[in-house]
């Protein structure tokens, strides 16, 4: 499901539901762009979600925790690397700035791809760089992945991201 309240920094949403109650817990990189902005963003939240799911008589609750390593996750990091993007910075710049912030989240690697008209060429072209270990044929890595769709001044951009946390 895609938000488009325009938030970033949401790296999943859990939604609940008992008999009488709807629980949504937000997972959040960074929360004080949804908390301090507006006091009322919530309750407006909320009652959108609402009119959503249309339950009027269950309890709604919902709440707002924070990620202790929010680059670890792979949507804040495409919602960084488009954010980059959209400035218009080179997308290698972004990419290896990408990386660098996840290395400090202590992954063992990642690899990240950009496809599409790369800083407006007239060809459209996939790049990607890999660092660390990135087991894709491995069954037991745990890998967590996004896809990212990015729309910049010159067309539409994908960005994928592979992060791996860890072996079981």
């Amino acid at each position: 499901m895609r938000i488009s309240s325009g938030v970033e920094g949401i790296a999943r949403i859990e939604i609940q539901k008992r008999i009488d109650l709807i629980q949504i817990i937000i997972h959040m990189g960074f929360p004080k762009l949804l908390v301090e902005g507006k006091p009322r963003r919530i309750e407006e939240l909320q009652m959108n979600v609402q009119k959503e799911l249309n339950y009027v008589n269950r309890k709604l609750n919902i709440t707002i925790t924070r990620i202790t390593k929010p680059y670890g996750h792979p949507n804040i990091l495409a919602e960084f690397i488009a954010g980059q993007l959209r400035n218009r910075v080179s997308f290698r710049k972004a990419i290896k700035k990408a990386i660098e912030l996840t290395e400090q989240a202590d992954t063992k690697g990642i690899q990240v791809q950009i496809a599409g008209r790369i800083d407006g060429k007239e060809i459209a072209r996939v790049e990607w760089i890999r660092e660390g270990r990135v087991p894709l044929q491995t069954i037991r890595a745990k890998i967590d992945y996004c896809s990212y769709r990015v729309r910049t001044i010159y067309g539409v951009l994908g960005i994928k991201i592979w992060i791996f946390v860890d072996e079981e």
